[in-house]
């Protein structure tokens, strides 16, 4: 497994360890979407944890205990964010019931979890105590007199130094999950691509990507931006922008971007059309031009520019998608990171990689998640990790 710089790891997983009769500990990434009433609006990340949780359950475990954070409490509870609907649609998928605890520490915690006589527990909410994100490790001490087993299958936290990602992994001997495994393996291929490789890197701010920008510019053969960061670059390069969001202090560094993609023989690839709208909020105002002036508000690449980006992307081996070419969650600004979308579900050459957050999001909303070789489950961790960065919750796993 090639990592977070080019290193070779060869972390655990849960198949190098004994499961039979033991209690495991896994973190899980079950912050999920809840609709107005309360229940799971979206069970993709708990189908996500499903194949380690069933492996555990099939290779002997005793008890399996789920932990997982659900929305922003800020170290208090929270009523609306207990994991109760959680809970609910776990027991639905796995086809068994499920314990739901009223608390994830503590002696009422402990005494539950020795008399239940489910094999699947889970917490509550992890982040109803403070303790939690400031890795605590008496927390994590807690956590880990749970078990005899610690898994992390919780990839979208990976990036965090928080207890039960990474502190208690020093108390319990630990391993890492399906899905984590899988996300490393994935994410890798961005970092070590077989070639041509293109990225398209999207979003709103140059300032958010300029890491993973430099970290990929001498693997890559093109970059194809798009995006509000896209007017950034297109300032750089001394063309009209319009209205257009534009980061005034990082047109400098995209300036230098552009040329040192230049001195490397990468191609950098901007939009040559736009639609653009007078407000953000007046849909009705929308037309495509290739010269921004005045009022004029991008917020999507044009069909000229579709047309130019598919061009590049036909013959690519390796594909990393990282942030969105418009404002894709308005359906009257989504066409063009939907074509692209579609283009790419269909790229039978190439190995295509999307990063969390807002690509996958979007990869989801266009249908197309399932025919991509990766959409990852962390946002935050799958930069970080694209970036070069360690993460410390994959850190704290020994090797093999």
């Amino acid at each position: 497994m090639v990592g977070l710089a080019g290193v070779v790891m060869n972390k655990k997983t849960i198949k190098d360890l004994d499961l039979v009769d033991k209690k495991v500990i896994v973190r899980v990434d079950f912050n999920v979407p809840l609709d107005d009433s309360g229940s799971v609006n979206d069970e993709a990340r708990i189908k996500a944890a499903m194949p380690t949780i069933q492996y555990i359950l099939n290779h002997g475990a005793s008890k399996v205990i789920l932990m997982s954070h659900l929305g922003r409490p800020k170290g208090v509870v929270v009523d609306s964010l207990r994991m109760d609907p959680v809970a609910k649609e776990l027991a639905r998928l796995l086809g068994r019931e499920v314990e739901k605890l009223d608390d994830c520490v503590g002696k009422k915690v402990k005494d539950a979890v020795e008399a239940s006589d489910k094999r699947v527990i889970l917490l509550e909410n992890l982040r109803f105590h403070p303790q939690e994100t400031k890795g605590d490790e008496a927390f994590a001490r807690e956590l880990a007199s749970l078990a005899d087993i610690f898994v992390n299958d919780a990839f979208g936290t990976a990036h965090r130094a928080h207890a039960s990602t990474t502190i208690i992994a020093k108390f319990l001997p630990a391993c890492l999950g399906f899905l984590v495994d899988k996300e490393i393996k994935s994410l890798s291929c961005a970092l070590t691509p077989e070639k041509p490789y293109v990225v398209i890197l999207g979003g709103a701010k140059v300032s958010d990507k300029i890491t993973v920008i430099s970290n990929l510019m001498e693997r890559a053969n093109t970059l194809i931006i798009g995006g509000a960061m896209a007017y950034t670059f297109l300032r750089a390069k001394g063309e009209g922008t319009g209205s257009s969001r534009v980061e005034e202090d990082k047109v400098s560094l995209a300036k230098e971007i552009l040329e040192k993609a230049n001195c490397l023989g990468i191609k950098i690839l901007l939009p040559v059309d736009h639609l653009v709208v007078s407000a953000i909020d007046k849909p009705e105002t929308k037309r495509f031009t290739e010269k921004l002036i005045g009022g004029d508000i991008a917020v999507d690449i044009g069909p000229k520019t579709v047309n130019y980006f598919k061009q590049e992307l036909e013959g690519a081996k390796t594909v990393l998608w990282n942030g969105p070419l418009g404002i894709f969650e308005n359906p009257h600004y989504c066409e063009g990171t939907k074509e692209i979308a579609s283009m790419l579900a269909d790229l039978e050459s190439a190995t295509v990689i999307v990063g969390g957050g807002d690509s996958a999001a979007a990869a989801k909303e266009f249908g197309v998640a399932g025919k991509l070789a990766h959409v990852s489950t962390g946002g935050g961790a799958s930069l970080e990790f694209l970036e070069g960065k360690t993460l410390p919750a994959i850190a704290a796993v020994p090797n093999k």
